[in-house]
């Protein structure tokens, strides 16, 4: 009463209950200020005739359409409702027990107890129904109570095998919040819950934090429909004897927000957001076992009854040319669609397969029923902003004012940018590998050599370590500064030094041809040039085209020897699939796109699609062709390798005869006299 005689509000978010609801809605209607509460579930309040009401929680009812067709389809004949001794409680059982008759299902008893109700009041009334034939009960309660009943029925033998215990949306929607012990009490209870769509937002929140969320930006965005300019109330005129209740001012904008709100429609949290006579329409139901957790096991929505599963709305653009790519088929005597198929069409169906969970979709195409499209990319992408997709597959291309408003996966597809890693092909792996052996190699016998009769390679033993590699790989500039004394080390550095340089002038040459071929460019490189000349080719055609790095791979692929492609200056991320944002199907997705792309199955799909119509060779083999391999160098290799190894056989019978005394002391034992022999090596 204050908010609305003093405060003058212009809407009223809550309350949170559907008592003090069923109290202000008369004033509200009154004031002509609107009512919108995310929490109020009793389905009395739906007979409350008030324009000015607005539920935006599902009435308790809507979820009996879901309990009944659980118990039609396992063919139980009896039910017992238990239910708390309250409005909450109370109000649910009519529709409840109406829609159980309606599948011939008898209620042979109802089990009331009272909020207030002692453990032993509860335990008696348990036994009561454990002595009945019923096995199937449908609990209607709280946290605050329903915790404590399943622990009594688990105590007492009642949550036992032949038992069913169905439990609606009042405990359901708060299971994260009860203790483990009567979460471990309740095992094999199936569950009833408003169905949170995972690909809109990955909250932490339970259902009535997403009510309270979308039924505020519901009140927002009315707000903004409404374009609201002034905030008065008109006063009418009442008697000085008015009571509170008859003292209202009318709000001079409550007809522009009942118009707003009752023609507000989105993708909220909790699905589709949109009302029926002030009610939010409930759009399915998630069904769940408990099972040391919570494991959704189906789903039931007015227009399917029971599914294992929920489909995603798939946007596809509708368009001409590069049909390669997505190419909706329409049949032109029924003008509807046939099929859909193309490159990222197969690349997304062999990307759901991956994902840790069934989704099913459906593709629906973006197009009029005559062929034409819809509306451009823009307009495509912007859908799943407003809802009316969950998902957009195509030749989408991830540019930055995109995802302002929608969330993309990785890219399946060449981004424009260069390859950072161009200089490591010019030779095989395995021949970068064995370089890099033979430098550490190389480094350690020129150590053994020197490191007795040169300080450079003396010291501390990270310094010796040090210098020994650092030696070594400098050779490939030549810019070693350590002065090499022993001719042994002379030697195989001679050799090295040799291979080092075939090695290093091999790879330059490589690499040049690599650049070379991807840097041939025709006479117009850049689109500053291209305007500044005012060039055109013959024939009403064009000198130059610009687009993404997909469509012109297939252009080349066809037209190798007439077109060629520059450096892209524009760069992008490629193509990725659309989903709305913060929707954690991204990260899934996005984690199943990396596991196709990786494996064989990307190229299999490439091959499909483009190698049928490229006339060039395959750019893989050109670049495995032109790569260095080390059948090229064994041989250089293998002589360094006997010269290394050859120069280590004569240094250590050398310093075995120079040292002859040490091991032919017989007074020590033989491992001493090794110990005392390294020593005077190291």
């Amino acid at each position: 009463l204050d908010l609305l005689n003093n405060a003058q509000v212009r809407v009223m978010l809550g309350p949170e209950d559907s008592m003090p609801t069923n109290f202000i809605i008369q004033p509200g209607n009154k004031s002509q200020v609107p009512i919108l509460s995310f929490s109020a579930t009793s389905p009395s309040l739906t007979s409350i005739r008030s324009p000015y009401f607005f539920r935006g929680a599902l009435n308790d009812s809507s979820q009996v359409g879901a309990i009944t067709a659980i118990i039609k389809a396992f063919g139980w004949r009896e039910a017992v409702p238990i239910y708390v001794d309250n409005q909450y409680g109370e109000a649910m059982i009519p529709s409840l027990t109406d829609a159980l008759h309606a599948i011939d299902t008898r209620v042979p008893y109802r089990s009331v107890i009272s909020p207030l109700a002692t453990d032993d009041q509860i335990e008696k009334e348990l036994y009561k129904l454990f002595t009945m034939q019923t096995r199937v009960f449908i609990v209607h309660k709280l946290p605050s109570l329903g915790s404590r009943i399943f622990e009594k029925a688990n105590e007492i033998g009642l949550m036992n095998k032949g038992c069913v215990w169905i439990m609606t949306d009042g405990m359901t929607n708060l299971l994260r919040t009860l203790e483990p012990s009567v979460i471990d009490s309740m095992q094999g209870v199936i569950d009833v819950r408003p169905y949170e769509n995972p690909s809109l937002f990955d909250a932490e929140l339970n259902i009535i934090g997403l009510l309270a969320y979308d039924a505020t930006r519901a009140l927002a965005e009315a707000v903004e429909k409404a374009g609201i300019t002034s905030f008065g109330f008109d006063k009418i005129n009442v008697s000085s004897n008015a009571t509170d209740l008859e003292a209202f001012g009318i709000s001079q904008n409550g007809p522009k927000l009942l118009q707003a709100l009752s023609s507000t429609r989105f993708k909220g949290l909790t699905g589709d957001y949109i009302f029926v006579d002030g009610q939010l329409q409930s759009s399915a139901f998630e069904i769940i076992n408990v099972n040391n957790g919570a494991r959704g096991v189906g789903f039931w929505t007015p227009e399917k009854g029971l599914t294992q599963k929920l489909k995603l709305r798939i946007g596809v653009p509708v368009k001409k040319g590069f049909s390669d790519f997505v190419n909706v088929t329409i049949d032109p005597k029924t003008q509807e669609q046939t099929s859909v198929t193309g490159y990222c069409i197969d690349v997304f169906k062999a990307v759901i397969p991956e994902l840790p969970y069934a989704v099913a979709y459906d593709f629906v195409p973006y197009g009029q029923p005559d062929g034409s499209s819809s509306g451009s990319y823009n307009d495509l992408i912007y859908q799943v902003f407003l809802g009316e997709f969950d998902a957009v597959v195509g030749d989408i291309t991830i540019v930055f004012n995109r995802s302002n408003y929608v969330g993309f996966t990785l890219p399946y597809t060449e981004s424009g940018k260069r390859n950072a890693w161009v200089f490591l092909q010019p030779l095989t792996w395995d021949l970068w590998v064995t370089s890099g052996c033979f430098f550490i190699f190389i480094g350690f016998v020129v150590w053994v050599f020197e490191h007795r009769i040169n300080d450079d390679f003396r010291g501390p033993a990270k310094h010796q370590v040090g210098t020994s590699f650092w030696f070594s790989f400098s050779t490939m500039v030549f810019s070693q500064r350590e002065r090499v004394i022993s001719n042994l080390a002379r030697f195989v550095v001679i050799v090295w030094c040799f291979v080092v340089l075939i090695l290093t002038q091999s790879y330059t040459a490589s690499l040049t041809s690599l650049l070379t071929v991807q840097q041939l460019q025709p006479t117009i490189t850049d689109v500053k040039m291209l305007i500044k000349r005012g060039q055109c080719s013959a024939n009403g055609g064009i000198a130059a085209a610009l687009d993404e790095i997909p469509y012109m791979k297939l252009l080349i692929g066809q037209h190798c020897s007439k077109y060629t492609m520059i450096e892209p200056k524009f760069k992008t991320a490629g193509f990725g699939f659309v989903f709305p944002l913060h929707s954690p199907l991204v990260h899934d997705v996005s984690k199943a796109i990396l596991n196709v792309t990786e494996g064989d199955k990307m190229k299999e799909i490439e091959d499909a699609w483009f190698k049928k119509h490229s006339s060039c060779p395959d750019a893989s083999t050109v670049v495995s062709s032109r790569s260095l391999g080390l059948n090229s160098f064994w041989g250089l290799f293998l002589i360094a390798g006997i010269a290394a190894i050859l120069a280590l056989i004569i240094f250590l019978a050398v310093f075995v005869h120079q040292h002859r005394n040490v091991l032919r002391n017989s007074e020590s034992s033989l491992l001493s006299r090794i110990r005392i022999f390294l020593k005077i090596f190291v």
